[in-house]
């Protein structure tokens, strides 16, 4: 039986729905202002920089982060966004040929992400996990769906295509009570109530164009948020995947 089988909860394990057990640490928090970025009218705020001390997470996320276009951007299912550090050396022997890559990804924030995790990535954690970070409180609200500003920002035309495909996407967090979060802070799970829906498996949902009735009504048993409920709900009632072309190229 493979990683993938186990991932599809073909074989789930007897659901766990409460425990506490340290499952990583905070390798990096950063945050960014919006600023202009790289087409004419655009802003994002994937540029971050790293924050030494405590800082404040709200619903909306970190204190001194802003989103560039908040009507995929931020909100409290997007309030913060994690990064496997780990998952950074695969970029680097995929992209070896390309200065600017190298240099993004000799430290944290090359994604734009808020927190550089390390001791798990996309296979290890599941929709709907708790966590205590700090003296703040999170859930896993779902996993990043890559849009063409990381083309612009790696240098390379089709980065969102090969982050979406290789599954490295990173993932979401809400807030579920606010608190003071900083690097070197222990990551505890407190609670797995879906351990057979790792954030791996609803990603290659995604990215595989599966449109199957019977994945689509187990994922729409799921806690979705709305933007992915949206999704999967379409696909149940069309059999199609939705148009890619304006999130990973910006093609309209």
């Amino acid at each position: 039986m493979d990683r993938r089988e186990i991932e599809f909860g073909s074989v789930a394990a007897g659901r766990s729905r409460s425990d506490s057990i340290e499952i990583g640490k905070v390798r990096a928090l950063l945050t960014g202002r919006a600023r202009p970025y790289t087409r004419p009218g655009s802003l994002s705020g994937i540029d971050k920089r790293v924050r030494h001390g405590a800082v404040i997470v709200s619903a909306l996320g970190f204190e001194g982060d802003e989103q560039g276009d908040l009507r995929v951007h931020g909100g409290v299912d997007k309030a913060v966004h994690c990064y496997a550090w780990a998952q950074y050396e695969p970029w680097r022997e995929e992209l070896a040929g390309n200065a600017l890559a190298m240099a993004l990804l000799a430290q944290p924030g090359a994604f734009g992400e808020n927190l550089s995790v390390d001791g798990m990535d996309e296979h290890d954690i599941c929709l709907a996990d708790q966590w205590q970070i700090g003296s703040a409180r999170f859930e896993i609200s779902q996993g990043r769906q890559p849009c063409w500003k990381l083309n612009d920002r790696f240098h390379v035309p089709d980065m969102a295509l090969r982050v979406q495909s290789s599954l490295r996407t990173g993932w979401y967090l809400r807030v579920l009570q606010e608190g003071s979060v900083q690097a070197g802070d222990v990551i505890r799970r407190i609670a797995r109530p879906y351990p057979e829906w790792t954030i791996a498996a609803l990603l290659r949902v995604i990215a595989e164009g599966n449109c199957t009735p019977q994945i689509m009504d187990s994922i729409l048993a799921l806690p979705l948020p709305p933007s992915w409920r949206k999704l999967f709900t379409r696909r149940k009632e069309s059999g199609n995947v939705e148009a890619w072309g304006p999130r990973l190229d910006g093609s309209f």
